[in-house]
């Protein structure tokens, strides 16, 4: 928010603030979900990069299409470790994966 809209929204009896202040986060649960969300985005980018459908990567995990959408949106219902799963069955090394989440820490 620029500076002369964020002292209009003061002067108007407002508050400013970060969503981690808003939902009352800790910042381990902050960190915790910009990982999470590199995760996702990640998955996505790796897998168009290679040319892969959300049906074939489903199919490598055994598990559905809508699941491999659900963590392409980092839906809060998937977990970490699928996640992770899914950047190794598209052949992700523990090197990738460190910079996929290092991408976390520099956007926080």
């Amino acid at each position: 928010m620029d500076k002369a809209k964020r002292a209009r929204v003061v002067r108007g009896g407002w508050r400013v603030g970060t969503a981690d202040e808003f939902l009352g986060l800790t910042p381990e649960e902050a960190a915790l979900i910009e990982v999470k969300l590199a995760l996702s985005e990640g998955l996505r980018a790796r897998r168009l990069a290679m040319s892969v459908s959300q049906v074939e990567l489903a199919r490598r995990l055994g598990s559905s299409q809508s699941r491999v959408a659900k963590m392409e949106a980092a839906d809060p219902s998937v977990s970490m470790d699928l996640l992770v799963r899914a950047h190794l069955a598209l052949g992700a090394t523990a090197r990738d994966l460190a910079r996929t989440i290092g991408k976390a820490n520099r956007a926080a």
